[in-house]
């Protein structure tokens, strides 16, 4: 199985519940504040899909609600009931508040809203955190929550893998900003790849990288089967890395306008580390137009016609550096009846058939 295999797995058989950490989050967010200081200042920030009682994305923007400048945190969470893993530990902040209901506990999602000083305390902060039961189950599509989708400004959440697709289009529905954490090969989508195209969606700072050797990495329910090799236990709480995660967004950042630092054509034939370029040179797809480039850091960088990269290519990408022109695998995203019908494999060299590629150009 490819390295996305636990990803697919769990959205093959709908096991939803992976937690972030907390160091994910800020290392991310980091990012987008570097850039801009002030991109969440007066802004409303929705957390949707959430479980805010064991998330760190409500601790972490809670924490930072002042520091941010923001205008209101909202977060929600799913029923029990509802998902396909019935795991679920009430808490003592549940328990113990005073409208707590047992009746609606497994059955009801809940909200949990942050806009002032509730304690006195002379500061907006995660003791400020007002709750109640929502009427429903805490469905990102139902009225109630996307009644709260069309008053944030940013939506931030680690979405439904088996829903990623429609995710994303609740959230183009509303023409949001968001941030959120997805597969890579979300990317070769139909309904993802087009809006990669347009611009209106590009890959996080995080994108299919290891920090300090390891991948993502997430907690997961205490009845998680513990099958694989970067699943582990730790203080009781298990963990699995996923390769091939990453963040996806509409909120600029500073890494996607760094271009790649590339060698000319005859260059790589001379030195490239790749012995598929070094000494051989470049090919062509036998039914599209386009030069087989297998590494993103063997893009030739006096080629200005159109190359055939991997997806990878896409945490490297610089608008201001290459324009993306199609996507393609055994057809071709932006055109897939016609191709489909032909029964063509687009991305084929003598005869055999490459993984997904992005068709790229050089802009002059």
């Amino acid at each position: 199985m490819g390295k996305n295999s636990k990803l697919r797995a769990a959205d093959k058989a709908q096991n939803d519940e992976f937690y972030t950490q907390y160091a994910d989050i800020q290392m991310e967010v980091n990012a987008y504040l570097e850039y801009n200081p002030d991109v969440f200042r007066g802004k409303t920030i929705l957390l949707p899909c959430d479980d805010p009682e064991w998330s760190n994305f409500t601790r972490f923007f809670a924490e930072n609600f002042e520091f941010f400048g923001l205008k209101k945190l909202i977060s929600t969470s799913f029923a029990v009931e509802s998902k396909n893993s019935k795991w679920y530990e009430p808490t003592l902040f549940e328990t113990e508040a005073p409208n707590y209901d047992a009746t609606k506990t497994r059955t009801h999602g809940k909200i949990f809203v942050l806009d002032r000083d509730i304690n006195n305390s002379g500061r907006i902060d995660l003791d400020d955190l007002q709750w109640e039961y929502l009427h429903g189950d805490g469905d990102f599509r139902s009225k109630e929550v996307c009644a709260l989708r069309d008053e944030a400004d940013v939506i931030i959440t680690n979405p439904p893998f088996s829903l990623f697709r429609e995710f994303v289009a609740w959230i183009m529905e509303a023409n949001k900003q968001f941030l959120i954490i997805g597969n890579q090969n979300a990317l070769t989508y139909k309904e993802i790849f087009p809006l990669i195209k347009a611009n209106r969606m590009w890959t996080g700072c995080r994108f299919n990288r290891r920090v300090n050797g390891d991948n993502m990495t997430f907690m997961v329910p205490d009845d998680y089967p513990m099958k694989g090799t970067e699943l582990y236990v730790e203080d009781g709480k298990k963990y699995i890395s996923v390769a091939g995660t990453g963040w996806f967004t509409n909120i600029d950042h500073g890494r996607r306008h760094q271009p790649l630092q590339l060698m000319t054509m005859s260059d790589n034939i001379k030195y490239s580390k790749h012995k598929e370029v070094k000494d051989i040179g470049y090919v062509k797809y036998d039914n599209y137009d386009a030069l087989e480039v297998p590494f993103s850091d063997a893009i030739p960088s006096d080629y200005t016609e159109p190359m055939g990269v991997p997806i990878s290519f896409m945490s490297k990408f610089c608008p201001e550096q290459f324009e993306i022109i199609d996507g393609i695998g055994r057809y071709s995203v932006l055109d897939n009846e016609r191709t489909k019908k032909e029964g063509k494999y687009l991305s084929m060299v003598d005869g055999q058939p490459k993984f997904f590629r992005i068709i790229i150009r050089k802009k002059q």
